[in-house]
């Protein structure tokens, strides 16, 4: 069915994360396509914190189920681009380069439906059952968020943006819970700065920003320039307690987590939580004081607003706020690049051991580089 020539997958070990290799897979450029189907190379991804944070939920969330994997094991999704290499659709044309949800792999195979000038939709059928916004891709020529200028930016930054902007409606929506602070943990992870930016973006009356996060990110943290406040883990009991917040977890510390909950009590007047850049010091049975942490997913979110907007205003808005923010972000991340299965391993295990720097950021391909 298929040659295994320049096929490879990452794969990681489901019940142990330290547990990784490559291996030939059986999507490959001789894969035979039935009618509908296109071919994808995927040609570059990011690789971030919140990754790791699909792998810990893989379970939970069911990032699993996008990419199937041999028994025990996964392949992580991540986002990037990939160009179309080979096209059973009457409506995309190989040579095409899309923006989307990917494995960590060379190729992907996507049955393409509601195929529109700038979008596709893979309706492969075990993928039905999964959230709608994970399935559709991009096509560059005719997506009002892309820029040829920017890829690796757009890589690294534009789906934890856009978690960011989904956040930030709902906490507005919400009419920010009626609370004076709002306080983020991981403070230097990237999609807490986009929350930070957004929210510090707002008009006078806005709910303080306050960013948790560890000594050694301090000074990286205060040079954002988008935070009220910068303390770390420790200092949480200096906070005013007397004044309402709304806490936003990105770390899944619990610890910092049952600090923040005790010592405001019944002032903590919603718990989201978002991220696991802490992950290792995720207690998942413990019981918190006060307002029970509510989990933060993102594609709910959406869905209300394409209902309460429409698809066009919901992408006029998000790419808006998507482009300032791009200039916004640019001079404070070190972008760097790894090509090849042990470049994606280094960087894998760099992440996962929380040995990954807040400012740079890794655009990675499984393919050799040139």
């Amino acid at each position: 069915m298929t040659s295994k020539t320049n096929a490879v997958d990452f794969l990681v070990r489901r019940e142990n994360l330290g547990e990784c290799r490559s291996a030939p897979a059986n999507i490959g450029p001789e894969t035979e396509l039935a009618t509908g189907q296109l071919l994808l190379e995927v040609d570059a991804f990011a690789f971030t914190a919140n990754n790791i944070t699909y792998a810990v939920v893989g379970d939970m969330m069911g990032y699993w189920n996008f990419f199937p994997a041999p028994d025990g094991w996964g392949r992580i999704p991540v986002w990037g681009f990939a160009n179309v290499v080979r096209s059973k659709h009457d409506e995309v044309s190989e040579g095409e380069r899309v923006w989307g949800y990917f494995p960590m792999s060379t190729y992907l195979l996507v049955q393409a439906d509601r195929v529109k000038p700038g979008s596709f939709t893979d309706v492969t059928a075990h993928r039905q059952a999964l959230p709608p916004i994970y399935n559709d891709y991009s096509r560059t020529a005719a997506d009002p968020q892309y820029d040829a200028g920017t890829e690796d930016r757009q890589m690294l930054l534009r789906p934890l943006f856009a978690t960011a902007f989904l956040l930030d409606d709902f906490l507005d929506d919400n009419d920010f819970f009626g609370v004076e602070s709002i306080v983020l943990s991981s403070a230097s992870s990237k999609t807490s700065f986009a929350l930070a930016s957004l929210l510090s973006c707002r008009s006078e009356g806005r709910p303080q920003v306050v960013g948790l996060t560890s000594p050694g990110n301090i000074a990286f943290v205060k040079g954002l320039g988008c935070y009220d406040e910068v303390l770390t883990y420790d200092q949480v009991s200096s906070l005013d307690g007397s004044r309402p917040v709304v806490s936003v977890d990105m770390a899944g510390n619990t610890d910092v987590l049952e600090a923040l909950h005790t010592h405001f009590g019944e002032r903590m007047k919603h718990s989201a939580q978002v991220g696991l850049t802490h992950w290792e010091k995720t207690d998942s049975g413990r019981k918190l004081p006060g307002v029970a942490p509510t989990f933060f997913f993102a594609p709910a979110q959406i869905q209300k607003r394409l209902a309460d907007w429409g698809g066009d205003e919901v992408t006029r808005r998000l790419a808006e706020a998507w482009h300032a923010f791009l200039t916004a972000s640019e001079g404070w991340l070190s972008i760097q690049h790894g090509h090849g299965p042990d470049a994606v391993e280094a960087v894998y295990r760099a992440t996962h051991e929380g040995r990954a720097k807040p400012n740079e950021g890794h655009i990675l391909s499984l393919r050799p580089g040139a």
